[in-house]
């Protein structure tokens, strides 16, 4: 999403950083670039004003020209008021309410309600354990009912049932009241969209409000909006009063302005993401993480919570089991680059990689990309199983059904065996006797820098990932910044390699099905 975004504020703060001291006309002229650079990324005028104004007002005191990196702390005062513009803290759905708590859902036709209505409801489900009852109050779409019984049918949400000839009104009484006789903790009330703003849609909005007094009003809008996110956000926000954002469609090539405009705009949080179609491709918005991606610095803690999520935990202790004892066949190799994949592939890791988002482009320039993760796979997949344990088997002959099988040719399965050889040797080094167990001293060891020591669990007195909240997880990796340990030098999370994918050896993802503590998947 905000991929040309951070290419330009990337290049533009790069400049600065290389130079020794600041004159007030290099500040003015590095605004003027971010100022072009948040206007060509579709953030509202009166945002991109604003922002500028507040960093130049900081910017030309004294002590920014003076002190040691002046570079620096203009970067560090544009982050700082990139959060600011996006809201300090991530803020959740509010349930602190008399059960049922209703949840209203508004926007523009087209902008996701629905989907995104199923989405929250299954995450209040499976996360925190609610029973949750969703209401269709769409009566003009066609089929709009009938589409949120689905979704209630695919993850086992109650959905109302559908009378025809009702008012969204008497709907929404309706709903309230099944959620009281039912035992709900929440109603999520899904309405009707426009194609655009009109009095009938902002009349129909209040009457619904007054009627079943939700406890949450969530926008529901497209991130590919552009420059008409702010009016939709106001128009919203005067008529029927938000209180809070949804953004769909983060996960598409848009510029990212209308989630930097509609929060500074409208003062209300953006309290979740949309980041694909399946149900369970909802995030919360942590307005610092998103801050520091957009300037390339990476979101360490979004890669752990990813990797836990994805993660099976009885196949990493498995595969935790044989690299003990040195072992690494073209299985395992395959469950690791299915598991990269479930992370996002190459991109979507390197991406939340503090210092490697630059490095995307050069990797798919030299063939480095996502497609690869497939290609590999469908080789491992085309041979057999004794095969895959014993790849000393593959001589010409098997190469040449192998490679037609997948619809490769022999030079990509050379370079796979190549790849699968380096990372045996290394995970014997890591389990041998004469290593001492090299991974576990090496997880220890930072353990141990961490002032973690004796938290016990897996390798060394790793603490436990999978019961540590978003917070205790960012102080995590700010006491390991403070310790020393510069992101990207974590064991397992960048700083072993992936040898075999070309010369600048990939963070050791490999390493990441190793973590202890890990939740099982659902």
């Amino acid at each position: 999403m905000f991929e040309t975004l951070q290419d330009r504020l990337g290049s533009i703060l790069n400049g600065l950083t290389g130079r020794g001291a600041l004159s007030e006309a290099d500040v003015a002229a590095a605004l003027r670039e971010v100022r072009r650079a948040l206007l060509e990324a579709d953030v509202a005028l009166e945002v991109v004003r604003s922002f500028t104004d507040a960093v130049r007002e900081k910017a030309v005191g004294a002590e920014i020209l003076k002190s040691i990196k002046p570079g620096q702390m203009v970067v560090k005062l544009v982050h700082d008021e990139l959060i600011s513009m996006l809201g300090s803290e991530g803020v959740s759905i509010d349930l602190n309410a008399a059960a049922p708590v209703v949840i209203m859902m508004v926007g523009l036709q087209g902008s996701g309600k629905t989907t995104t209505s199923g989405k929250i409801a299954n995450r209040l489900k499976t996360r925190d354990k609610k029973k949750v009852l969703m209401a269709s109050l769409d009566t003009r779409r066609p089929a709009a009912q009938e589409q949120l019984r689905q979704l209630g049918v695919q993850a086992g949400i109650d959905t109302l049932p559908i009378i025809a000839g009702q008012s969204p009104t008497d709907i929404a009484s309706r709903a309230v009241q099944a959620a009281k006789l039912g035992g709900h903790d929440v109603v999520i009330l899904d309405t009707a969209g426009r194609t655009h703003i009109d009095e009938p849609l902002m009349i129909e909005m209040a009457e619904i409000k007054r009627k079943s007094n939700p406890h949450e009003i969530l926008l529901v809008a497209d991130a590919l909006t552009g420059q008409d996110a702010v009016n939709l956000a106001r128009n919203f926000d005067e008529r029927v009063g938000i209180t809070g954002l949804v953004l769909t469609r983060m996960d598409g090539d848009g510029r990212g302005g209308a989630a930097l405009s509609m929060r500074a705009v409208t003062g209300k949080p953006i309290k979740l993401i949309g980041v694909g179609e399946k149900m369970g491709e909802l995030e919360e918005f942590h307005p610092r993480r998103v801050a520091d991606r957009i300037l390339g610095m990476g979101d360490i803690v979004s890669l752990v919570e990813k990797a836990a999520e994805n993660i099976d935990a009885e196949k990493a202790a498995a595969m935790a089991a044989k690299m003990a004892k040195g072992k690494f066949d073209l299985n395992d190799l395959a469950d690791q680059l299915r598991q990269m994949q479930k992370m996002g592939g190459m991109g979507g890791i390197m991406g939340l990689m503090p210092g490697m988002a630059g490095m995307k482009d050069k990797m798919s320039a030299a063939g480095l990309d996502d497609k690869l993760f497939g290609r590999q796979i469908a080789i491992i997949s085309s041979m057999t199983k004794a095969e895959r344990a014993n790849p000393d088997l593959l001589k010409h002959s098997r190469k040449k059904r192998i490679a037609s099988g997948s619809g490769t040719d022999a030079a990509d399965i050379n370079k796979l065996l190549k790849m699968h050889r380096q990372m045996a040797d290394m995970m014997k080094m890591m389990g041998g006797k004469k290593g001492g167990g090299m991974m576990k001293q090496m997880m220890g060891g930072l353990a141990g820098k961490m002032g973690l020591g004796g938290l016990g669990g897996g390798m060394g007195g790793m603490p436990d990932l999978s019961k540590m909240d978003p917070k205790q997880l960012e102080a995590l990796a700010k006491q390991a910044e403070a310790a020393g340990i510069k992101p990207g030098s974590m064991p397992g999370l960048g700083g072993g390699g992936l040898p075999g994918l070309g010369g600048g050896r990939l963070p050791g993802l490999g390493g990441l099905p190793g973590l202890p503590g890990l939740p099982k998947k659902k």
